[in-house]
């Protein structure tokens, strides 16, 4: 009897979780029809409404299809705005991360009390939706730039902050060691060891914020904040679908713009 004849017969058989698999489908399925009946609170999903008017969504789909380039120079000025919203709030959430980070992660911040309550601050900062604080903000201030610009730093301060002091926490530093039996005291150890290894996490961070304010600020128009969005919710009420398809690819064509550029520059700085 050959090698593999003698494996095939003393090894037991793979065990099979097809009940298990199976249970767990139908558990998944249940869930997903019970989510969707409004009598137990779920979302109710017309399909005789959405067979009705397809038609109505195809010639809505036709207008966006054909976009009105005559249209472009008025959006110049909106998307430079946006631009410079995206900008100035990236820029000013990273040199505002760069310390409260470092508060929040335990390697460069060993006291729990000051640790927990910049964490505590942190999430509630980051559990507020871009959108809420938008409203919040044009109420208080007025219709502008300047609820947009605040908006977009408040959300890239609670993206930044969470996931670097995250990832700090999950690294190895066995240089803090070396620091502290030099006799370094905690800010010269975060100046000298925590902040240079942290600098292509902070830098990759600042760089994603940089693209998800452009694409954030379009949005946060709508709601009265500026940009180009403001321009966007303006045309879609008149029902101009031609230039809101140019608006749309515009922003399409400037956040891969973006993203190609911040690409080259995390390969640059690796």
């Amino acid at each position: 009897m050959s090698t593999h004849a003698q494996a095939s017969a003393t090894l037991p058989r793979r065990p099979t979780h097809r009940v298990r698999t199976a249970l767990i489908l139908a558990a998944l399925i249940a869930f997903s029809v019970a989510t969707c009946l409004p009598a137990i609170g779920g979302v109710e999903i017309d399909l005789e409404s959405i067979t009705r008017n397809w038609r109505n969504g195809a010639s809505k789909l036709q207008q966006l299809a054909q976009p009105n380039l005559a249209f472009l120079p008025r959006t110049l000025g909106p998307m430079l705005e946006t631009l410079a919203m995206a900008v100035v709030g990236a820029v000013t959430a990273a040199l505002v991360s760069i310390p409260v980070t470092l508060w929040a992660a335990r390697p460069s911040n060993p006291h729990t009390v000051t640790r927990q309550l910049v964490r505590f601050v942190v999430n509630i900062v980051r559990s507020v939706p871009d959108l809420v604080y938008a409203t919040i903000l044009v109420a208080m201030i007025g219709v502008g730039t300047l609820p947009g610009v605040v908006t977009l730093i408040l959300f890239d301060i609670g993206v930044v902050i969470k996931l670097v002091s995250e990832a700090i926490d999950s690294t190895d530093h066995p240089y803090l060691e070396a620091g502290r039996a030099a006799g370094g005291t905690q800010l010269q150890i975060n100046r000298r060891t925590v902040l240079p290894q942290s600098w292509p996490l902070l830098t990759n961070q600042w760089l994603y914020s940089l693209e998800l304010n452009v694409r954030i600020s379009a949005i946060l128009g709508i709601v009265g904040a500026g940009g180009i969005g403001r321009l966007l919710d303006e045309r879609r009420a008149f029902y101009a679908y031609e230039d809101v398809s140019l608006i749309i690819l515009e922003i399409l064509i400037v956040v891969v713009l973006i993203e190609l550029l911040s690409t080259t520059l995390r390969k640059r700085l690796r």
